[in-house]
């Protein structure tokens, strides 16, 4: 399971979320819940897409559009899911809204329930995996365009 993943996310590479997250900003256009001072994204209302070629997780965007710039969205993965190491370009920062992340850089693992804060910079490698049982569902703000890079199969990659 581990290797399909990996393939998955290697020849995904930075495309498929980019048309994922482009077109959940679409969806979230049709109805936007503006007011003077605010916006307002009532969990129902959020408009899942799935990402093309990566079984196991889902985008909905809210503000921005994290195919081009800076943004805000949520992320689902399944419980169970995982991705093999990568990085983003852009600096980014997280919040845990459900489930138990698991995020392992140089190494050490980070077990993230739901509450828990997290953030990358400077193109941090690092795993990451939803423990089985419930969903993770991740709260995202992104300083830039979002991307997911592999780097197992780079030379000198930290494996």
């Amino acid at each position: 399971m581990r290797n399909t993943l990996k393939a998955q996310l290697l020849a995904i590479g930075i495309l498929s979320i980019t048309v994922s997250v482009a077109g959940s900003v679409a969806h979230a256009a049709d109805k936007p819940a503006k007011a003077a001072g605010g916006q307002f994204s009532p969990a129902a209302e959020l408009k899942w897409n799935d990402v093309p070629g990566m079984t196991g997780i889902q985008v909905a965007a809210v503000d921005g559009d994290p195919g081009k710039g800076p943004s805000h969205f949520f992320l689902k993965f399944v419980g169970g899911f995982a991705a093999p190491l990568h990085h983003h370009t852009s600096n980014h920062f997280g919040t845990v809204v459900a489930g138990t992340l698991v995020i392992t850089v140089d190494g050490v693992e980070h077990k993230l329930p739901a509450g828990s804060f997290f953030s990358f910079t400077n193109k941090t490698k690092h795993l990451t995996r939803c423990e089985a049982g419930a969903d993770c569902i991740l709260a995202m703000d992104v300083r830039g365009k979002w991307d997911v890079l592999p780097d197992g199969d780079k030379p000198g990659a930290k494996k």
